[in-house]
């Protein structure tokens, strides 16, 4: 199979469009650079196409070294036919490739290798031949040194004959498909003994007991079965995590009679053969030792990879919608760490994000000092010419939105409530502390909460994605597959939106396209040295910044009131040519045919058709021509929480309640209603009628109306509807 075959397997498109992205791919052209500015090459295929395309390529690659490894291992070892060496050439299913392989697997020595060694091959050979030969008589002159008698003899003919059952892959694949079609996962609880004088024992014992009351997380795995097939991605990483925490056992089981069965049909050829009854002991010792342990291991690490896969999706979605959450934009900000005992901490930043003054407050119990903290306020409203006001929603969100609520300002000023998550993670991180070394974690988690209201990608970009919060088992699924995903997702974002050369961080810099963590560097280290960009062609004078990734990079990058206008849109500046030609053709400069929708109108775009840009590639143009620059992110809104509902307590069953989405997950999302505890919707209360996908239904960080179906106080649980 060649490559563009086995991409094309899995990635419905033409194998013109296949060779194509291989080719910008091993030019080192980027993902976010293909997708966006050679269309007409790839025949428009998008960023995650073209992202499937370079993994299925890596992918093909390692089959074809790891096929190449094994039939080198085989033929070193005299072993490989022509047969066996054209089914391994021939196959591109990793796990078939490994099933030819596996008699020949260096391996501990088994109890089937001991048989070899004293051998009993040829009565192996002679039991699955299942000819009218008496083996029991025959076994006897396998007698030796090492085999005291004829049970010996038959016991270790058996263990050859398990172990090539074991290796036959008719049985293998059959057993498979029995299993991911009807294997059943069953858990059960752990009991542990207490003892007295083992206080870790006692302690464990504890943690089971406590946990078998209802108030446990794990309780309703204690005694569970489900098919496997059927279970949804978040059980089955419950299920994994309870049994790594050692609450439960869990178990993939199949019907025994079935599988026996299965079995017996690939393997029993002769029914009255005299040694059927030895084919049935190895059959049944070969799936008890070997098949079961191996299959059901498959099946269930298989049943995890697709929960990962399921779960990473969902957090890949979260955080794009989060990132590109709307930004308030360039706004002097008042940001608002809120607290009791330790009062609120707060800081005051300029259009740019920069920190102008810091102070902390203490209006709430125990210090109760209001009037001070009121007039401290609007003191520094005014000083400071704030616009806009930002609290984070932790604890005393709610209480420190309503004392801000009673200060008569001078002047209107908008309120947000913003999300904390990953803010202490910030505050504490090296890129934290390079950017406000004379400052506290407070000050800096503070800084955090304002900057992210003005621009929350420019601002989440430098916390770990896996610590905002928005995913479920994150910690469970596999890490490396995650962290892939979610730098996808930020790169894809940052690239989508495009950045501010002139006030970008270096961290939102390394994830435009071609530029990367040291580049992002030397941008920021010039532009401190020689001051703004005046226009994109300055970047060639940045160190190390070569002609490849000046051409996958510039595109991305935006100077606002720079030289050239075409400098603040997504128009590449291998482009402006063009653009200058249309504008000569209509009579026109290129500044004034920008914004101009009504000369706009009046391109025929195939007259600019040329080697290097089609009519797709002409259209992205147009279409940036009529509104530069301009932010793909909606506008933020403001928002209010019920404000007689501040605690729990306050939740009664059958009030509808104004809510923002705040995590969303396979099962339902939660909805912030304005107290500690968030409320969750079951995807089967998003709406009436079924409901596949939860993200169909609602958006991160969404408005929206939900009811109280269910409080329970003590557990700390809501259950709501958007059913109204």
């Amino acid at each position: 199979m060649t490559k563009i075959n086995f991409i094309k397997s899995q990635v419905p498109t033409s194998d013109k469009n296949i060779e194509a992205t291989l080719k910008l791919l091993s030019e080192d052209c980027t993902i976010p650079f293909i997708s966006r500015y050679r269309k007409d090459q790839t025949g428009n295929l998008d960023e995650v196409q073209v992202e499937n395309i370079a993994k299925l390529s890596k992918q093909y690659d390692e089959i074809v070294k790891r096929k190449e490894s094994i039939l080198k291992i085989i033929e070193e070892q005299g072993q490989l036919s022509p047969e066996l060496k054209s089914k391994i050439e021939k196959s591109f299913d990793l796990q078939e490739v490994e099933d030819l392989y596996l008699p020949y697997k260096k391996k501990k020595k088994t109890r089937a290798d001991v048989a070899r060694e004293n051998g009993l091959e040829p009565l192996a050979t002679l039991i699955l031949s299942q000819k009218n030969d008496d083996v029991d008589f025959l076994s006897t002159q396998y007698i030796n040194k090492n085999v005291a008698n004829k049970e010996e003899a038959l016991q270790g003919a058996r263990d050859i004959v398990a172990e090539w059952i074991n290796e036959n892959i008719a049985v293998r694949q059959s057993l498979r498909r029995l299993y991911n079609r009807k294997a059943v996962v069953t858990t059960k609880e752990i009991k542990k003994k207490t003892s007295s004088t083992n206080p870790v024992r006692v302690q464990n014992s504890d943690r089971v007991e406590i946990n078998k009351n209802e108030n446990s997380k794990y309780s309703q795995y204690f005694d569970w079965s489900e098919p496997l097939s059927k279970a949804p991605s978040h059980r089955l990483l419950a299920m994994l995590r309870a049994e790594k925490e050692g609450f439960i056992k869990l178990k993939i089981e199949t019907d025994i009679d079935e599988t026996y069965s299965l079995i017996d049909e690939l393997i029993i050829k002769n029914a009255n053969s005299p040694s059927i009854s030895h084919i049935q002991l190895a059959i049944e010792d070969s799936f008890k030792r070997l098949l079961n342990p191996a299959i059901s291991n498959e099946t269930l690490q298989e049943a995890k990879a697709k929960a990962d896969i399921k779960a990473i999706d969902v957090f890949a979605s979260n955080l794009s919608q989060l990132l590109l959450a709307p930004p308030l934009g360039e706004k002097r900000i008042l940001a608002i760490d809120p607290g009791f005992r330790s009062g609120c901490k707060i800081v005051c930043l300029d259009e740019k994000g920069d920190l102008l003054y810091n102070e902390t407050i203490y209006p709430h119990q125990p210090q109760n000092e209001m009037a001070m903290a009121m007039k401290k306020i609007k003191s520094m409203l005014n000083a400071y010419n704030i616009e806009a006001i930002s609290i984070g929603n932790g604890t005393a969100s709610r209480e420190t939105e309503f004392f801000i609520k009673k200060i008569a300002f001078d002047k209107p000023v908008q309120v947000f409530i913003v999300s904390e998550a990953g803010a202490s993670i910030y505050s504490a991180s090296k890129i934290a502390r390079d950017e406000f070394p004379n400052y506290d974690v407070t000050v800096r988690g503070s800084v955090s909460i304002g900057r992210r209201l003005s621009d929350p990608l420019a601002e989440l970009v430098k916390i770990d994605a896996k610590s905002i919060g928005v995913g479920q088992y994150q910690h469970d699924v596999d890490q490396t597959k995650l962290k892939e995903e979610l730098d996808s997702v930020v790169v894809r974002c940052v690239n989508s939106v495009g950045i501010n050369i002139n006030t970008a961080s270096k961290h939102l810099l390394s994830y435009v396209s071609g530029i990367g963590e040291k580049l992002a560097d030397n941008i920021v280290q010039y532009r401190t040295e020689n001051g703004a960009f005046e226009d994109r062609k300055q970047l060639k004078k940045v160190p190390r910044l070569g002609e490849k990734a000046y051409q996958q990079g510039v595109a991305f990058i935006r100077i606002k009131d720079g030289r050239n206008p075409l400098d603040n849109s997504a128009v590449h500046p291998e482009a402006y040519p063009i653009v200058e030609k249309m504008a000569k053709d209509l009579g026109l400069n290129s500044n004034d045919l920008i914004a101009n929708k009504e000369k706009i109108s009046q391109i025929k775009l195939e007259n600019y058709v040329s080697a290097t840009i089609g009519i797709l590639g002409l259209k992205d143009i147009v279409k940036e021509l009529e509104k530069p620059g301009l932010d793909p992110r909606k506008s933020v809104k403001v928002f209010q929480f019920d404000s007689t509902v501040t605690s729990i307590k306050n939740v009664k069953t059958g009030i509808i309640l104004p809510g923002i989405v705040n995590n969303i997950t396979a099962f339902g999302c939660f909805v912030d209603i304005g107290i500690k505890e968030s409320g969750l919707v079951h995807i089967s209360q998003l709406k009436e009628g079924f409901v596949s996908d939860v993200n169909e239904v609602v958006k991160l960080h969404q408005h929206v109306q939900v009811k109280v179906l269910e409080v329970d106080q003590d557990r700390k649980r809501i259950q709501l509807t958007m059913v109204l």
